[in-house]
């Protein structure tokens, strides 16, 4: 049975209007550990996992879209920013890591926007495992697992939200330079 050809971008546009309300019900009651914590933690989660649904769902049906390439990236970047944000206001992280993975997606996100008309900015291999590394430590950040196994969980945030800003940073340096080399092929072969 085939699918529609639109369900992997509505999906994608799903996932960027969940990330709204992910944030409000992340500070309504102030970050406290209570059950509006866990359904924003779960709702983070579902919509995190949907980056992986849809970009199969084209793939395997043979329906990547121009738009599905250029959604897909600014809907991880619009959910996974939301929760750097969120954890930065309630005190749960450091407002200088918010402001390196975000100055590293807006860029990538504006520079995407930019040379839409010549070529699409698809997602890179590092990028994608940048967005899985950024999706662990989030997750794992925002449930507050503290509550049920103690402060060592703690150790874990620290190492997953770590790997997750060098590779925010490796990816970010690799985009630059795949398109630096690619400019100056075409430059050659001009």
């Amino acid at each position: 049975m085939a699918i529609p050809r639109q369900l992997p971008n509505a999906i994608t546009i799903v996932r960027i209007l969940c990330a709204p309300v992910f944030l409000w019900m992340l500070l309504a009651d102030g970050g406290a550990d209570g059950p509006l914590r866990w359904w924003a933690a779960v709702l983070f989660i579902v919509a995190i996992a949907t980056d992986g649904v849809d970009g199969y769902l084209a793939r395997k049906n043979d329906i990547v879209s121009d738009l599905g390439k250029l959604l897909d990236p600014i809907a991880d970047k619009v959910l996974t920013g939301f929760a750097f944000i969120g954890l930065s206001i309630l005190g749960e992280l450091p407002w200088w890591i918010t402001v390196v993975v975000l100055v590293r997606e807006v860029g990538i996100t504006v520079y995407r926007l930019i040379v839409v008309s010549d070529h699409v900015l698809a997602a890179a291999w590092m990028g994608k495992l940048k967005t899985l590394a950024q999706g662990i430590a989030l997750s794992l950040a925002l449930l507050p697992l503290w509550t049920l196994v103690g402060d060592g969980i703690f150790w874990v945030n620290g190492i997953t939200m770590t790997i997750a800003v060098i590779l925010t940073i490796a990816s970010g340096i690799d985009y630059v330079v795949t398109e630096v080399r690619g400019a100056r092929a075409k430059r050659r072969n001009a």
